[in-house]
């Protein structure tokens, strides 16, 4: 399922290949967020361009539209939305906790109204667990309690212990559902404990002890200071099997997903490539650059001198400023397609560097570039 092709000499990075039910996946690897059903702006064609692998979908987002029986009655979410690679599921327990209108929590899942029309609905773990099932996604997780920085240590542990708890009902259910499908998806679990060492590294024993195929960070980039977060991390990761891959979910920028493959981190999600793109702002080796920005109305080079992706080979600045200033939907797909593909493209050259054993001077190489962000 996941097997070490090599570990760099001189850091914690390693290199790595995860084999799902849809193809092998080369790790370290960043998956582009596809809430919904899609990567905001970019077809399917497009992700293949850009040389994505995964995809992560959300179960909340699509329990409520278009609901797991029309997805299912099609033969899943891979013939739903024309994608043949593998897909990772969210549990939603994050939409949950920040998006529904009102929400109950007790020990047995949670109570909520959808934040679209206001219907109630009651999410078990072991719902969640059969929504992912029915989705058909490659990698599933199971419901936990997220919860916002800062957050009482009191509260953390009550939640950190109904995450666990919630984790071994939906461990118990998956292994049900494999005894008739040998065939089954992957079950990552996840470690919480909000801002607390102590309670991070008990949650980590625990889920560890319940045995999952990887292992799940969540719970960051909550407005938690980025030291913190980090020391954590890298204190966690001792914790956790070196024969599985281990996921940082949500995070993060170019300078954060290089800190944390230096760690040991395998898999990455993070809206931040499409998002910024709608937004005009583009990722590129020199820094992030806003090409909305009036000093770029007859700036005729591309986005990136050093990308090779078909925004940067066929258009200038001057014209994608043009697009977004135009309210052309042509902009925010392009600027989002090179996004991804910056993306993309950065773990290739991470790969080839941790293949190489020279991981830290890469790393070092490209922040000195990155860092002068002319934006």
């Amino acid at each position: 399922m996941f097997q070490i092709l090599h570990q760099d000499k001189k850091t914690a990075s390693r290199l790595g290949v995860l084999e799902t039910r849809h193809g092998k996946i080369q790790t370290p690897c960043f998956m582009p967020v596809g809430t919904q059903g899609t990567v905001k702006t970019l077809s399917c064609q497009d992700l293949n361009l850009c040389g994505v692998e995964m995809i992560l979908a959300n179960a909340y987002h699509l329990f409520l539209r278009p609901g797991i029986e029309v997805i299912k009655n099609i033969g899943g979410l891979h013939k739903f939305i024309g994608w043949d690679k593998s897909i990772l599921t969210d549990s939603g327990g994050y939409q949950v906790f920040s998006l529904a209108i009102l929400r109950k929590i007790t020990d047995e899942g949670v109570e909520f109204q959808s934040h679209i029309d206001g219907t109630k609905y009651f999410f078990s773990p072991e719902l969640v667990i059969e929504i992912q099932t029915n989705l058909g996604s490659d990698i599933i997780v199971p419901l936990d309690e997220c919860v916002h920085y800062p957050c009482s240590k009191d509260y953390a542990k009550i939640a950190m212990e109904r995450s666990i708890n919630w984790a071994r009902r939906s461990k118990i259910f998956y292994e049900d559902i494999k005894k008739t499908d040998p065939n089954q998806q992957l079950i990552f679990g996840i470690i919480q404990g909000a801002s607390y060492l102590d309670l991070r590294k008990l949650c980590a024993k625990e889920i560890v002890e319940i045995g999952f195929d990887g292992y799940a960070l969540g719970g960051f980039s909550v407005g938690e200071p980025q030291i913190l977060r980090y020391n954590i991390i890298s204190s966690l990761l001792e914790d956790l099997p070196e024969n599985r891959p281990r996921y940082l979910m949500g995070l993060g920028s170019p300078p954060e997903i290089l800190d944390s493959v230096e760690m040991g981190i395998d898999l990455f999600d993070c809206v931040m490539p499409t998002r910024y793109g709608r937004n005009g702002t583009a990722f590129t080796s020199q820094g992030k650059i806003t090409v909305r920005n009036a000093i770029f109305s007859k700036d005729l080079n591309p986005l990136d001198k050093n990308c090779d992706c078909y925004t940067c080979k066929n258009f200038s600045r001057a014209y994608l400023r043009h697009l977004f200033n135009a309210k052309e939907m042509l902009g925010p797909r392009l600027v989002s397609f090179h996004n991804v593909y910056f993306y993309l493209n950065l773990m290739r050259k991470i790969r080839t560097a941790i293949s190489q054993d020279r991981f830290k001077e890469f790393k070092e190489e490209f922040l000195s570039q990155y860092n002068n962000s002319p934006s």
